[in-house]
C-alpha cells in the first residue's frame, strides 16, 4: 500500500521557487507556504530573508519541512556586491558583516530561552566579539577534484576538469574556483587554476564521484599566520601514481610561491568514501617540512596536516582570551587548586590557564590521542609546568577516578558539536564544581546542556558570543555557569 503524503502542502523530493521571509538559528532561512488551509513553514539552510531560492524538499512533518538549497534566483535586498567569487561556504558574504552579527546574536539568544528555560537571557549577555579578520581569515581549506562540472549557459552537468568545491547541494560535481573567495589565502587562491592546469594537462583524471575512479582527489592547504607559510597535501588514489611525478610537482609549487613553501605532503586515498584522509592508506613528506607553527597569545603551536587548529587563529586568539578571563575571574577557584579541563583537544586553554594562574594544577582529557599527543609536545614547547594530559572518554575518565570529586572548583568544558552525552555530564556534575566555563561551537546543544545545569543548581552568570567565522552560519558561545 504506498505511504500517504503526511501533509497537503509539500511532497519529498519536490522543487519549489520560495520567498524567505525571515531568519532561525543556524542559518536557516524561514519561507512559509500559504493557502486557504493555511500556511505552512519551510526551512531552508544557507538563505537570507527577502530572497527568492529554488529548493527542494527534503524531509517534512505535519507542522514544517526542511528543503535543500539549490540556487539564489533573486538576491535579497540588504545583499551588497563583492570581489569574492560565490562559494557554498560563504553563502552570507555579501550581508554586510553588522546584520550577520544581529542575526547570530537573535538567534543564539533565543535558543537560550526556548531550550534552555533561561528567561532573563539577554540581561546575563556580555559581549558579542567580532573577528579581527572579516575576510581571508581561514588558516586551512580543502579543494576537491571532480571529473563532473556545470554548463552555467545550458544549466545542466558536463564532463570537465574541475578543482574548487562541491556545487551548491550537489555532492557529485564539482565548480572551479577561478579566483579568490575571500575566506582564505589571496595568492594562493589566485593560482589555484593554474594548480589545476597543471594537474589536467599531465593527463591523469580527477575524481569522478559516481563511478568512484580517478586518480585526483583534493589539495589540501594549511597556513600559519605566523611565519605566511603554506604547507600542502596532495589526496590521489595509487592508480597511475608511477605516472604523476611528486617532485617536479613540488618544484612547480615552489616556482608559484617561493619560499612561502613549507612542505608538501602526498596522501593516499583508495577508499570510495568521499573523504580527505583515508583511514588506511599512506601520508608521506615529499617536500621540505611536515609542520608549520603557529601562535596564539604568545604562545607556539606546531600543527602537522592531521593537527586539529582553530580555523581562524586570529579570532581564536579573542575566543580564548574571553575564556581565560571566565576562568580567572577568580583566582581564589583557580590558584594552587586543580582545574580540569575537559574535551581539552590539543590544549590551548589549558595551557594560556596554567601560563596565568599561580601553581594551578591543569588536567586535560580528550578522546582523541593524536590531539592529546599535541597538547603534551605543545606544554613541552612552550615549558609550562602544572599540565596533565589524559587520552581516554572524559566520562570513562571521570568514573576512574573518583579522586577529583569534591576537589575540583573550576571546570572548563570545550565539547564537540553534539555537546555532552547526559550521563557524561552528569558525571561531571558530580565532582561538585563551584563553577564551570563551557565553550561550543553548537549553542543549540549547549542550551539543552544548560537546562540539565540549571536543574543540578548552576546558574548561567555571563555569556559571551564570539564570531569565528564570518559569511557562514556558525558562532561560538562562552558561557560562564556558577552554583
Amino acid at each position: 500500500m504506498p505511504r500517504r503524503d503526511r501533509n497537503k502542502f509539500v511532497k519529498r523530493n519536490q522543487v519549489l521557487e520560495l520567498r524567505i521571509e525571515d531568519y532561525a538559528f543556524g542559518g536557516k532561512g524561514i519561507a512559509r507556504i500559504h493557502s486557504e488551509e493555511g500556511s505552512f513553514v519551510v526551512f531552508v539552510p544557507n538563505t537570507l530573508p527577502g530572497q527568492l531560492v529554488k529548493a527542494q524538499i527534503k524531509k517534512s512533518s505535519k507542522k514544517y519541512a526542511e528543503a535543500k538549497l539549490i540556487d539564489v534566483i533573486t538576491p535579497s535586498k540588504n545583499e551588497v556586491d563583492v570581489p569574492f567569487q560565490d562559494i557554498p561556504g560563504a553563502p552570507y558574504i555579501k550581508l554586510p558583516i553588522e546584520l550577520q552579527h544581529q542575526y547570530k546574536k537573535e538567534s543564539t539568544l533565543s535558543l537560550f530561552k526556548r531550550i534552555g528555560k533561561v528567561e532573563n537571557i539577554e540581561d546575563l549577555f556580555d559581549e558579542f566579539i567580532i573577528s579581527p579578520n572579516v575576510f581571508h581569515y581561514r588558516n586551512k581549506m580543502e579543494y576537491g577534484f571532480s571529473a563532473i562540472g556545470y554548463d552555467n549557459v545550458e544549466k545542466r552537468d558536463k564532463d570537465e576538469f574541475t578543482l574548487g568545491f562541491k556545487r551548491r547541494g550537489v555532492w557529485w560535481m564539482g565548480e572551479n574556483l577561478e579566483k579568490d573567495s575571500g575566506l582564505f589565502d589571496k595568492e594562493f587562491e589566485d593560482h589555484l587554476k593554474t594548480i589545476r592546469k597543471y594537474c589536467s594537462d599531465t593527463g591523469l583524471h580527477p575524481w569522478h564521484g559516481p563511478k568512484k575512479e580517478g586518480f585526483f582527489r583534493y589539495f589540501v592547504v594549511r597556513k600559519s599566520f605566523k611565519t605566511n607559510e603554506l604547507l600542502f597535501n596532495l589526496v590521489t588514489t595509487s592508480y597511475d601514481l608511477p605516472k604523476f611525478d611528486l617532485n617536479k610537482f613540488a618544484r612547480f609549487l615552489v616556482e608559484l610561491f617561493g619560499d612561502r613553501v613549507a612542505g608538501l605532503l602526498h596522501t593516499i586515498n583508495d577508499e570510495v568514501g568521499d573523504r580527505t584522509m583515508a583511514t588506511s592508506g599512506s601520508i608521506e613528506l615529499v617536500f621540505g617540512k611536515d609542520k608549520i607553527v603557529e601562535e596564539l597569545l604568545g604562545l607556539n603551536f606546531e600543527i602537522s596536516m592531521k593537527s586539529f587548529f582553530q580555523t581562524n587563529p586570529k579570532s581564536a586568539e579573542k575566543l580564548y582570551t574571553k575564556v581565560v578571563d571566565y576562568v580567572l575571574e577568580d583566582k581564589s577557584k583557580v590558584d594552587d587548586t586543580i582545574v580540569m579541563d575537559l574535551f581539552c583537544g590539543t590544549g590551548t586553554i589549558g595551557q594560556i590557564v596554567a601560563s596565568k594562574s599561580n601553581n594551578a594544577k591543569i588536567v586535560g582529557v580528550d578522546i582523541v590521542a593524536s590531539a592529546i599527543e599535541d597538547a603534551k609536545e605543545n606544554a613541552k614547547r612552550n615549558a609550562i609546568d602544572g599540565l596533565q594530559f589524559y587520552a581516554a572518554d572524559v566520562g570513562k575518565f571521570l568514573a576512574v577516578h573518583p579522586e577529583y570529586q569534591e576537589k575540583i572548583k573550576t571546570i572548563i568544558l570545550d565539547p564537540a558539536r553534539a555537546g555532552i552525552m547526559p550521563k557524561t555530564l552528569q558525571k561531571i556534575i558530580h565532582l561538585n564544581a563551584d563553577r564551570m566555563v563551557y565553550v561550543s561551537c553548537n549553542p543549540a546543544t549547549q542550551a539543552r546542556d544548560t537546562e540539565l545545569l540549571r536543574e543540578a543548581g548552576y546558574e548561567i552568570k555571563k555569556i559571551s558570543l564570539v564570531d569565528q567565522f564570518p559569511h557562514t552560519a556558525h558562532i561560538e558561545t562562552v558561557v560562564l555557569f556558577e552554583k
